[in-house]
């Protein structure tokens, strides 16, 4: 399934150049990635019953069009890569211009997080359910599951 959401822009988002100053997508990213989890029943109290939390390892943005002040915005999110029991996970952001054309794409790594133990996790099977219903981008991978470090 497709996810998009598309933001209204607030002046504190833009810089002294007018315009989309580079956190602010990242910002734009991480908000999408909440509302998805939120549309398919996992909202931030959920995930905190769950004692369950996402932790990013790194975020790689590429500019290509400038937003300017005023202007709207549309993130699609699509899923770039899990481990088989979905402990890591990879997306992709793609973030448009109100006309469409393609701003920047965020790619972030990350990895579930046992909130209590604050270890990497393997999450409830639900969030693999929802991670099946996302459209999977053209460079989709199945990333391969770290194996603990022997310190004998």
């Amino acid at each position: 399934m497709e996810f998009k959401e598309t933001f209204k822009t607030k002046w504190a988002d833009f810089d002294p150049n007018n315009h989309l100053r580079h956190s602010s997508y990242n910002d734009y990213a991480a908000e999408c990635r909440v509302r998805f989890f939120h549309h398919y029943g996992l909202s931030l109290t959920e995930f905190h019953t769950l004692h369950i939390g996402p932790v990013l390892f790194q975020e790689h943005t590429n500019f290509y069009r400038e937003i300017s002040i005023g202007e709207n915005l549309t993130v699609e999110l699509l899923l770039k890569g899990v481990s088989e029991n979905g402990e890591r996970f990879k997306f992709t952001h793609n973030i448009f211009k109100e006309n469409g054309v393609l701003a920047a794409t965020i790619e972030v790594y990350g990895a579930w997080l046992d909130l209590v133990k604050r270890k990497l996790t393997i999450p409830p099977e639900k969030i693999m359910d929802i991670f099946n219903q996302l459209k999977k981008s053209d460079s989709f991978e199945n990333i391969p599951i770290k194996k603990p470090v022997s310190t004998v």
